[in-house]
């Protein structure tokens, strides 16, 4: 459904050289810096696929989405979306594709969201019924009928991307795309976003590329990600591989009994975690990554010192191991 080969964009920006004079030189003589904000970026997906896409803030995540949308060229490279080139910008691909993004508006602001389906209608030309029947399904599986002809302006956060949601299925497109659909907005919403975003994909096989900095939504809607920072891409492949990679360690917390938390705590060198150091909150309690494989030593190690008020083991936050990707720069197979 996406093929995307060494897909690349730079932005070229004139950098300004302090002050007045700064100002003045620039008239005769400009500076201009790069930025690759992708950098030969290549992946494919197929119909039906969720794909989570990740990266850390300007990595290009956002640039490749609106270079598959035909938003913006691309400098080099190419990219198909069920056999159309996105800078085409043909009427038949618009009509078969979305894009949603988190922090843009489609809907008119002032007018109940009603009247900008009535316009995406027209703007689409949609079959009255056709239309009607989408129309109903999506406000159902939402449960936003009440507010249907509520100004935009006076809708929740949530109940406004569920608004923005239903703009862009309406005319039923086989390629969505995500950009940070549950930013911002509340953890009952983002439940309500991420089971209705399950459940449209495996009724109607629509292909998604989602991007998120919310681990939850990723860990609960892919089974495949792709990693880009610094506008390359680091990983493309299974989400269980990279949670598999925290399997490997574990976190112990704990909390010395206060009687006992004034006096300074030693870790025999085998409790040093793999990565990162052993942290000491402000409550008193103790945080220790351990491998997986040392657990129970060093639990009993930890009772064996003294009394302590709680002891638990967990697994590695996904978002400590994605960012350990990020400070890598790569994933090896």
């Amino acid at each position: 459904m996406i093929e995307v080969e060494n897909l690349t964009r730079v932005f070229r920006t004139y950098k300004k050289k302090p002050g007045f004079w700064g100002g003045v030189k620039g008239l005769f003589k400009r500076d201009f810096e790069e930025t690759r904000a992708a950098d030969g970026v290549s992946f494919s997906i197929k119909e039906g696929e969720f794909v989570g896409f990740l990266g850390p803030n300007g990595a290009g995540k956002t640039t490749t989405l609106k270079m598959l949308s035909g938003l913006i060229y691309p400098t080099s490279g190419t990219a198909r979306v069920a056999g159309f080139d996105p800078t085409q910008r043909e009427n038949e691909y618009r009509r078969l594709f979305a894009l949603v993004l988190g922090q843009k508006n489609q809907l008119w602001w002032d007018l109940p969201a009603m009247e900008s389906f009535y316009l995406l209608r027209a703007i689409y030309g949609l079959d009255p019924k056709q239309w009607k029947e989408t129309l109903d399904e999506l406000v159902a599986l939402l449960n936003v009928s009440h507010k249907l002809n509520v100004q935009v302006r006076e809708l929740s956060l949530g109940e406004r991307m569920k608004m923005e949601l239903i703009a862009a299925l309406l005319h039923r497109p086989r390629v969505l795309f995500l950009d940070e659909p549950t930013i911002g907005l509340d953890v009952i919403s983002q439940k309500n976003v991420r089971e209705f975003l399950r459940d449209y994909n495996r009724r109607n096989k629509t292909t998604i590329l989602l991007t998120s900095h919310y681990m939850a939504d990723i860990s609960h809607l892919c089974d495949r990600v792709i990693v880009i920072d610094h506008g390359k891409k680091i990983y493309d492949g299974a989400l269980a591989r990279i949670a598999g990679a925290g399997a490997r360690q574990r976190i112990i917390k704990f909390k010395p009994r206060p009687s006992l938390s004034g006096a300074p705590v030693s870790f025999p060198p085998e409790w040093q975690p793999l990565h990162g150091e052993s942290k000491i909150c402000d409550d008193g309690e103790i945080l220790l990554h351990v491998p997986s494989e040392s657990v129970t030593i060093v639990c009993q190690q930890i009772l064996a010192q003294g009394a302590v008020d709680d002891i638990t083991i967990q697994d590695v936050p996904l978002e400590d191991i994605i960012s350990e990707i990020f400070s890598r720069g790569a994933v090896t197979a």
